[in-house]
């Protein structure tokens, strides 16, 4: 058998290991020690090979911005801002048609500038505005499914730990990725708060009203939101301004996020012990993800599957944009099994060289970074996508007198807009890039 064809058979290996519900880190690894080993064959060279593989992926400088940027968001987390970001979305979208659900969606943004992470993102809000959902007659199923997309806008609106992986995989600017997504994570916002309304309209008695709240509520409520303005503005603003790099940037904003919740009388020793255990263990699991995919990765890149790939891609004579809508398929169905960190250190190392070999009529930097934000929409859209969205897993096991059903009725709604959304970014890729021009 040709290293090429173990290249191939790897991928059905890989599957079905994920399919007897093997960690992916783990399948990944072993995969990747199997190939290796088959590979080179030597057992000298193999230990040398595995050796060297693992020195050079956790010598990487740049990972040091991962237990930075997720310290950031476990400070944000265990010291009640997200509660202080829906109370000011609340009071003063509150009192319109669909507006405690707007404002879920809207504390979500705020948290995931903060944050960088889906899944904290959809558990931590859900704690602080799925009860007033519940209080102002918000139905169980557009309730869930509403938290669950908006928990989405915490891997998109910069800083975020998936656009960091992308950037190290790519080998491309951090600071640019993080300008480039910032406009379409206020479009998914937007988005998503346009079809609340439409939905509200189509189905009155999925949402209650509240009583508008007086101004000078709503002027305190949006002063007790500075510490999430200063923290976005100073990390994304400093490394974009070459104030500081990328992981001084998280440092600074993790040190930032401590002292304002410590400020706010929310960190105490327990908290913060508690953060950094949090923080610690997250480390180790996306660590171990990225030790498998890169072993993985690297027996793949010697069995010339990738390099085959794009050359057979070119030969074909397909139209660029019709390979992109391919890939961008793809994303979206396995979206739907694995999770969105898994499937960009998996496939990015695969797809990357055959799109970066197809003219769509820009430069290089300009086109992966599109790429980039393109991949990073299609995985949050599995994050929400029937069956096994991880978002609605989590949503669900926060409420359970909701069947999941009805979540996922409801949630096909956010997704018809997250599609929309991908075709227009598709269609016009200037609303990515000209914040980087």
């Amino acid at each position: 058998m040709t290293n090429l064809e173990l290249g191939y058979l790897s991928f059905p290996v890989l599957l079905l290991m994920i399919f007897l519900r093997a960690p992916i880190g783990l399948a990944m690894l072993l995969c990747g020690i199997g190939g290796l080993w088959m590979v080179i064959g030597t057992p000298n060279m193999f230990m040398s090979k595995l050796k060297s593989e693992t020195y050079t992926t956790f010598s990487s400088y740049s990972l040091t911005i991962i237990p930075m940027f997720l310290l950031m968001g476990q400070f944000a987390t265990l010291s009640g801002m997200s509660s202080s970001l829906f109370k000011a979305a609340e009071s003063w979208l509150g009192h319109r048609r669909g507006g405690v659900a707007m404002a879920a969606v809207g504390a979500c943004a705020g948290f995931g500038a903060i944050c960088g992470s889906s899944l904290a993102t959809a558990a931590t809000m859900s704690r602080v505005a799925l009860p007033e959902l519940r209080r102002y007659g918000y139905s169980g199923g557009f309730s869930t499914a509403t938290l669950a997309a908006g928990g989405t806008l915490g891997i998109l609106i910069p800083p975020s730990v998936i656009l960091v992986i992308y950037a190290i995989l790519t080998e491309q600017n951090i600071a640019k990725l993080f300008l480039a997504a910032f406009v379409p994570g206020v479009l998914a916002a937007v988005g998503y708060m346009i079809t609340i309304s439409i939905y509200v309209r189509l189905n009155p008695d999925s949402a209650g009203t509240r009583e508008p709240m007086p101004y000078g509520e709503r002027i305190r409520a949006l002063l007790d939101v500075w510490p999430v303005l200063l923290v976005f503005m100073l990390v994304v603003g400093g490394i974009y301004l070459g104030w500081f790099t990328p992981t001084e940037g998280a440092a600074v904003g993790a040190a930032g996020t401590g002292i304002a919740a410590l400020l706010s009388g929310n960190l105490n020793w327990q908290i913060f012990k508690e953060s950094i255990i949090a923080t610690a263990t997250s480390t180790a699991m996306i660590f171990f993800i990225v030790l498998g995919a890169g072993l993985y990765n690297s027996f793949l890149a010697l069995s010339q599957v990738p390099q085959e790939l794009s050359n057979w891609v070119v030969s074909q004579g397909f139209s660029p944009w019709t390979v992109l809508a391919m890939v961008l398929v793809f994303y979206l169905a396995f979206g739907c099994l694995m999770d969105s960190l898994s499937m960009i250190l998996l496939t990015i190392p695969i797809f990357f060289p055959v799109i970066s070999v197809l003219d769509f009529g820009m430069s290089a930097e300009h086109m992966a970074i599109w790429f980039g934000i393109l991949v990073l929409i299609v995985v949050e859209v599995g994050l929400i996508t029937p069956p096994v969205g991880m978002n609605l897993f989590i949503i669900n096991s926060m409420d359970r007198q909701t069947p999941m059903v009805e979540t996922y009725k409801a949630v096909m709604w956010f997704v018809t807009s997250d599609i929309l959304r991908v075709i227009l970014l598709v269609l016009f890729p200037a609303i990515t890039l000209f914040l980087i021009d």
